[in-house]
């Protein structure tokens, strides 16, 4: 697509990040994204939950406060009662609310299958707006929810979840980034993104890309999901894994032996937590507030090392 020039876009299509940045005026500047996802649990309430979620996670990693939002739903309105639509959107509501963002509207379709999000408007300074093309060398590297949602899910299609890994899984998506974002903006940080669907490897590529640097990950720190890796072996693998091991595998060089552990660095997040670059000298105190403050799982997984051709080490 052609690109569209205007002074004010801080960030929009070059590079691509987690949401556009458009400045209003010299101190102000509206962050804007959209997404919805299908139903991955059952509870259609816990689904409105997670999908609300998992659409402000991109203002956060952005270093912006989210105000408000619109609705995005596709409903199969032949096959489920519109009883399913009312418990999602009350779920939605209730992380809105405390995110303190207004709900403004939204927009519904006919169709085969589930599906919803939100479009959600953010602010932030212009000047202070955080990207995921800023990593500096020196910098350690924070992930600050457990991986292996993917995976997780798929074991809970399969009906082969024990009832408090449910319990968890639930718990860490509907979690908010909310507060891990507010202590990347008071510490001060180099940048910022949130793992999604494409994964923790996925994700990292994408600020070593636009970064301009290399980050070596210590595999041996990032923090698993219990279980998820005793599913990858049972093959219990997403679709998702696999594309995102095809598009990204040039850039990662693979010390990791097994198979199994590596298909957890793929695998394909829903609401999934912030990986934020820090300086080193800061990280400690990031780590402790951020653990302080409900991501108790929060780790301090890598480090950027040099500038070079974008590559990922696996430690």
């Amino acid at each position: 697509m052609p690109h569209q020039n205007n002074p004010n876009l801080i960030v929009g299509f070059d590079p691509i990040d987690d949401a556009g940045v458009f400045k209003l005026n010299n101190k102000l500047a509206i962050v804007q994204t959209v997404d919805y996802i299908t139903a991955i649990v059952d509870d259609p309430y816990t689904f409105g939950m997670i999908a609300a979620a998992n659409s402000l996670s991109d203002i956060y990693s952005m270093g912006s406060k989210p105000i408000t939002a619109m609705n995005i739903i596709a409903f199969p309105s032949d096959t489920l009662d519109i009883s399913i639509m009312t418990q999602v959107l009350k779920g939605s509501l209730i992380k809105l609310n405390e995110a303190g963002v207004t709900l403004v509207g939204g927009h519904s379709v006919k169709n085969t299958e589930l599906k919803y999000g939100l479009c959600v408007t953010g602010i932030v300074h212009p000047d202070m707006v955080i990207t995921k093309s800023n990593a500096k060398i020196g910098d350690k590297i924070i992930l600050t929810k457990p991986l292996g949602i993917g995976i997780i899910t798929t074991a809970l299609k399969a009906g082969m979840l024990k009832e408090e890994t449910k319990t968890k899984l639930s718990e860490q998506m509907v979690r908010l980034n909310e507060k891990a974002a507010q202590a990347m903006v008071d510490t001060g940080v180099s940048a910022c993104t949130d793992i999604t669907g494409f994964g923790l490897l996925g994700h990292t590529c994408e600020m070593a890309e636009n970064s301009r640097v290399t980050i070596e990950i210590f595999v041996d720190k990032v923090p698993f999901i219990n279980e998820a890796l005793e599913f990858a072996r049972m093959g219990l693998v997403p679709e998702g894994m696999y594309a995102n091991q095809e598009f990204r595998g040039n850039m990662v060089k693979d010390g990791v032996e097994d198979e199994d552990l590596l298909s957890l660095l793929y695998d394909p997040q829903t609401s999934g937590g912030l990986l934020i670059s820090v300086p080193a000298e800061k990280a400690d105190l990031l780590l402790s507030t951020i653990r302080k403050s409900g991501d108790g799982e929060a780790a301090i997984i890598g480090r950027v090392v040099n500038m070079s051709d974008s590559q990922i080490i696996l430690l």
